[in-house]
């Protein structure tokens, strides 16, 4: 056939040679598909993904993943270990001449997000140049099934597909498909998949979480980076690729909607660039948009959901301070059909949502196929906008350089609110003399274009917004000998692992008078992502956002304020005027740790001491304990050095010098003391149990993770083990985060960590024993026998709620009289979502040990107290913490925090020969608050 196909060409030369020519080609893709075949996902997994009660565990993804890898429009990358160790994966699809030329087009996309020594020439050539580069995940809460399959059809489709648009977007766009989170997927499927009768598969009532410590929280956990799957999607985010757009899939839609997307809500952050805002109106309108002509209506928008970008801290989230169009969509659907309710106010068609869906059975495959549109919508997108994408980033990058170049002010609700204040102030002063300010339209009210009758005189906005003292900061120092120097390292460690600019003293300096050694940290804010350094070094602003004047407030998507260096409680410098010194820039991503020190040799009757300053003495301190090695805490200040009470002493020994020497530099910094102090007492490690629940607790979960990393040996304790009591014989410590204990119907607050749970016999018997929940009629009195038997109880959060069960002289400080009743003070008297604020306590108190006189915590709607002065006055309870004014805010939003003052935020109570301490405010929350960890380590030691 080709031979007479060319014999003919003679008569027809052009037609006929390029038929030929076709025909030709055509065998040669054939050939090539046969020889490298891939499979479909009905061919691997035996049905398609998106049938009804079919889901697919992460072994078969996995082993799929490595048979897609055979395409050459892929590369298959292994990006790290889960925390249960398996193989977490990228798949790169792009054309294949993109993918043999995958690190030229990296290089691209890394400069032009980095913006510096770039030109606006140079940037649109290297944009001109470049491949937009767009991330798609999926699978990151496991539970929500539709993710993770969304990214196997994804992938298949885009590598099997040969139609125009297909390969349109393979020749434009470098394709990063990211699998978020395998030992969720491996969880939830067998869970799901254990039932052989399909009518009977179910996705309620998972064991354990699934993500080893943070469950749902692993999404939180996008600034902090504890967890080894958020480590290894931020490497890649930020250090090696910087894509240009990120898609962030989950579930579930607003009832009555199908999927809720971008735009979203106000407020958005104001230390972003406000690109992020207008190109998301872009990219979801290009979303909606393809819906829409595909007949796929319920999607939804802006005040049709609740979900904002105000919040630092999430997947989706953090990229807006690093210039990168995030983009979230939450999706119904699950492997068992289900309904799509009757909304009758979602019917409405409107500007949040334009072409309302119908109630109607919903199968998985609907899921799927909205979910695999909305990802050609953003690809298409991204290949249509390729060139004005790749500026874009370079350009807000260029943008927040000379931001921190220069005098700059934020705008926010608090300056805002200062030039009101200064206005109305002289208002009212100019009415006491009989003069009035006339605003500026009513001096030029005939002028044409003339402002309305709304606005002041300009001096006013000059009087804050151009007031030097105001202005935002040029970057921040960090000494090297502050005595938490250790924490400072996993804080500048958090920012480098999100791509931020580092630079470290290679000599002593001088800035402002101030002296600082070497090996001090400096972050300068004249970079491309200053968004994100602004936003962990100061405080986040957050606007008064109520239903309607004078009614309930809006709960923020998340957090309102979580300003990480206040957190972690490392002390920094702030400067406003431009600064230099002998500063080596940090590679970026380049890990760091603290220095190394030399263990000095301690003769007999010297002693080594190291600082309760610092966390790392903790895990120095547990070491040793475990080797046998005897070790004190000293009560007083030691004389001649900076460390203050609770610091820990180890008499000199071989044995003590060799382990504090294989720490290196966890040990901080390791004094020599000549003689031992007179004031201290012998410690030896305690038998600590640890809260759970049947399916997990993501704040126990976070626990555990802490004590992991701190060397405390704990056992994991359930309802059922309390309920059988002799818990004494066991233990010395039991620590319960919130949500463990629930409410007194008169005390309020939380009523405790999920449901009643499953039946004994719904579930496989390795489990029953976490059955179970805290009880007042068998729990508490074990509780309180523990107590009185010399048993030590930790309580935080809601779980200070063990307090009005043994029947404490405290009081609910947040509340009112109503008709002679005490009742909580309703959200809109006060307000505090999550958010840091300042308690005072008092270092000498062992509970303190290592604190400043002045720790911010993390508050959210957290419990606080009013304690009976005879209690206090008699030594029964003892104040750790409190409120020593009205105005205790640092960061976030409280809406009548002047209720606050006085208000005990953590007490000690002596019962029998125990103790209880309550900590309202959240002390370990998400694993973040570094600064406030020493109130728990305080009292994991057993005493004489």
């Amino acid at each position: 056939m080709l031979i007479k196909n060319l014999s003919s060409s003679l008569k027809h030369p052009y037609m006929q040679l390029r038929k030929t020519l076709i025909a030709l080609a055509s065998l040669f893709i054939c050939s090539a598909a046969m020889a490298q075949h891939i499979p479909s996902p009905k061919e691997h997994f035996g049905f398609n993904i998106g049938d009804d009660y079919q889901l697919a565990t992460y072994t078969q993804t996995e082993a799929y993943f490595q048979k897609l890898a055979a395409s050459d429009r892929t590369r298959l990358i292994n990006i790290g270990k889960s925390e249960e160790g398996r193989n977490q994966y990228m798949m790169i699809v792009s054309s294949p001449a993109n993918i043999k030329n995958l690190d030229h087009f990296k290089d691209i996309s890394l400069r032009l997000a980095h913006a510096e020594n770039l030109s606006d020439e140079q940037a649109h050539a290297l944009a001109s140049e470049g491949k937009t580069v767009v991330w798609i995940d999926g699978g990151l809460h496991a539970n929500e099934t539709v993710g993770a399959h969304q990214l196997i059809e994804t992938m298949w489709q885009l590598i099997s597909r040969t139609d125009p648009e297909t390969m349109r977007i393979l020749d434009n766009v470098i394709i990063l498909l990211t699998h978020d989170n395998p030992d969720g997927q491996e969880l939830v499927s067998n869970w799901y998949m254990r039932e052989t009768d399909p009518s009977k598969r179910s996705l309620n009532q998972l064991p354990r979480l699934f993500e080893k410590y943070a469950g749902h929280d692993n999404n939180r956990d996008f600034f902090m980076m504890n967890l080894k799957e958020t480590q290894n999607i931020n490497r890649q985010l930020y250090i090696e690729w910087m894509p240009q757009i990120m898609y962030n899939h989950h579930q579930a839609g607003p009832a009555g909607s199908v999927v809720a997307g971008p735009p979203y809500r106000d407020p958005f952050n104001y230390v972003f660039d406000p690109m992020i805002i207008t190109s998301l109106d872009a990219v979801g309108a290009a979303i909606n948009t393809r819906l829409n002509g595909e007949d796929k209506p319920g999607y939804t928008q802006r005040a049709g959901s609740v979900y904002s970008t105000w919040y630092n801290g999430g997947l989706r989230t953090t990229t807006y301070f690093h210039n990168m169009i995030g983009l979230l969509t939450e999706i119904i659907g699950s492997p068992t059909p289900a309904d799509i309710p009757l909304v009758p106010q979602r019917l409405i068609p409107n500007g949040a949502t334009p072409d309302p869906v119908m109630p109607q059975k919903w199968h998985f495959r609907q899921s799927i196929d909205y979910s695999v549109s909305m990802n050609y919508a953003v690809l298409d997108y991204a290949v249509r906008y390729r060139d004005e994408l790749l500026f874009n980033i370079y350009r807000m990058g260029k943008n927040s350089i000379d931001r921190g170049s220069k005098d700059y002010w934020t705008l926010s609700p608090k300056r805002i609110a200062q030039i009101n204040d200064l206005y109305q102030a002289d208002q009212a002063k100019n009415a006491n003399t009989g003069r009035r300010n006339a605003p500026a339209a009513e001096n030029a009210a005939a002028e044409p274009g003339a402002p309305r009758a709304n606005s002041i005189p300009i001096k006013y906005f000059d009087t804050v917004l151009r007031n030097p003292a105001l202005r935002d900061a040029r970057g921040y120092i960090l000494s090297a000998d502050q005595p938490d120097f250790g924490t400072v390292v996993k804080f500048m460690n958090a920012l480098i692992r999100t791509g931020v600019l580092v630079q470290q003293a290679t000599a002593a300096f001088t800035v402002d008078g101030k002296t600082y050694p070497a090996g001090s940290y400096v972050v300068k804010t004249d970079q491309a992502f200053r968004p994100h350094v602004v936003d962990m070094f100061e405080p986040q602003d957050h606007p008064n956002d109520f239903l309607y004047p004078g009614g309930p407030p809006v709960a923020p998507y998340d957090a309102a304020g979580w300003t990480l260096a206040y957190q972690m409680g490392v002390q920094f410098d702030r400067l406003l005027e431009p600064f230099d010194g002998p500063f080596k820039r940090i590679p970026f991503g380049e890990l760091q740790s603290p220095p190394m020190q030399t263990v000095p040799i301690a003769a007999k009757g010297e002693g080594y001491l190291l600082n309760a300053s610092s966390n790392s003495s903790f895990v120095v301190t547990n070491d040793l304990l475990h080797q046998g090695v005897t070790v004190y805490r000293v009560k007083d200040s030691v004389a001649g050095t900076l460390a203050g009470p609770g610091s820990f002493y180890i008499p000199a020994s071989a044995q003590a010098k060799s382990i504090l020497e294989k720490m290196g530099g966890e040990t901080g910094h390791v004094l020599l003391l000549k003689k031992m102090p007179v004031s201290m007492e012998k410690i030896s490690p305690a038998r600590i149990a640890l809260w759970d629940v049947y399916g997990g607790s993501m704040p126990s979960g976070w626990i555990r993770w802490i004590m992991e990393q701190y060397h405390f040996p704990i056992d994991i304790l359930y309802a059922k083990a309390i309920d059988s009591g002799s818990l004494r014989a066991k233990y010395d410590v039991i620590i319960f985060p919130g949500g463990a204990i629930p409410a007194l119907s008169a005390a309020g607050g939380n009523r405790g960590f999920g449901g009643n749970g499953p039946r004994a016999d719904a579930i496989p018997a390795e489990y029953r024993s976490t059955l179970g929940r805290i009880t007042a009629d068998t729990s508490i009195p074990q509780l309180k026998k523990f107590l009185e038997e010399g048993g030590n109880i930790v309580a935080i959060g809601s779980s200070t709620n063990l307090a009005y069960h043994l029947k404490l002289p405290v009081r609910n400080a947040l509340v009112e009289m109503v008709n002679g009743q005490e009742q909580r003070l309703p959200g809109e008297k006060f307000y505090i979502p999550g958010s840091v604020l300042r308690v005072r306590d008092n270092p000498n108190d062992e509970s303190s040990w290592g604190l400043r006189d002045g720790t911010d915590v993390y508050f959210d709607a957290s419990p606080v107290f009013n304690i009976s002065p005879d209690a206090v006055a008699g030594g029964s309870i003892r104040p750790i913490a409190w409120f020593p004014d009205n105005h205790p805010l640092r960061s976030g939003w409280a809406w009548g925090q002047a209720y606050l003052q006085d208000g005990v935020a953590a007490f000690v109570a002596q019962i029998g020969n125990g103790k209880l301490y309550a900590f309202g405010p959240e002390i370990t929350f998400r694993a973040q608050t570094h600064g406030t960890f020493k109130f728990l380590f305080n009292e994991l030691y057993k005493h004489p």
